[in-house]
This record gives C-alpha cells, sequence and structure tokens, in this order.
C-alpha cells in the first residue's frame, strides 16, 4: 500500500515528526479508513527512506493515541476513531500548527495586527485553491 507522505530532510522537524503528523492527517480526515492495513514497518521504512526505529515510533505513538492497532502476526490497521475523537484530533492538529505559527511570528518580532494580516491573507489564498 502507498500512503501520500512526504518527507523534507531540510526541515528542522525530526522525520519521526513529519510521518506522525501526516499519517495522524490521513486517519483523521478519513483518507485512510477504519480497518485499513499499513505497510508493515520494515516496508514503510524501505519506502520512505528512513529507519525501522523511526517508523516503529510513529506506530507506537499513533497506537497510544487509539488511532491505530496491531495485532500480533496480521500487521497494524487503521483503528475506529470515534466521531468525537476524530473532531478533537483534527481540532489539536490545527491548534498546534497555528502555535507554531505564532511562534515563528513572535521570534522575528511581528506584531500581533502583522500576525493578523498575514493569517488572513494566507487564509484568503488558501481558499481560492480549493
Amino acid at each position: 500500500m502507498w500512503l501520500p507522505i512526504n518527507l523534507n530532510e531540510n526541515s528542522a522537524e525530526p522525520m519521526y515528526h513529519q510521518i506522525e503528523v501526516q499519517l495522524r492527517a490521513l486517519i483523521i480526515s478519513g483518507q485512510l479508513e477504519n480497518g485499513t492495513l499499513l505497510p508493515s514497518i520494515r516496508e514503510l521504512a524501505q519506502m520512505l527512506k528512513c529507519s525501522v526505529i523511526t517508523v516503529r515510533r510513529v506506530y507506537q505513538d499513533l497506537e497510544a493515541e487509539g488511532l491505530l492497532r496491531t495485532r500480533q502476526g496480521m500487521g497494524t490497521f487503521v483503528a475506529s476513531v470515534q466521531e468525537e475523537d476524530r473532531d478533537r484530533h483534527r481540532t489539536a492538529a490545527v491548534v498546534d500548527a497555528m502555535e507554531s505559527a505564532i511562534d515563528a511570528g513572535l521570534r522575528v518580532q511581528l506584531t500581533r495586527s502583522e500576525m493578523e494580516k498575514v493569517f488572513q491573507q494566507v487564509m484568503q489564498d488558501k481558499w481560492k485553491e480549493t
């Protein structure tokens, strides 16, 4: 199974985090449905050209969140996620991204007004794309 996960080797974010964020998004958006069999740890590591340990950590983290379940000898599957949990995960992902964006703005000393303008412009541009 091919997964649309793109890694940026030049990113400051660790590779496991990039994979985890994208795989979580595929699950909570419903693009990967309940019961979907994921590639084995070894297969996904080969596909993404990363360490088996990296993929194992991602699978373990997402299993601990209740998004994946592993059956010994059968593989790792997308878990059944209740609508309430799905909404909570979706909101948390956006809040995390917005907090990171605000932190970046604060680091370069943007004012609140400047950040609000940037936010409005990016939202407007993104909605034109869809």
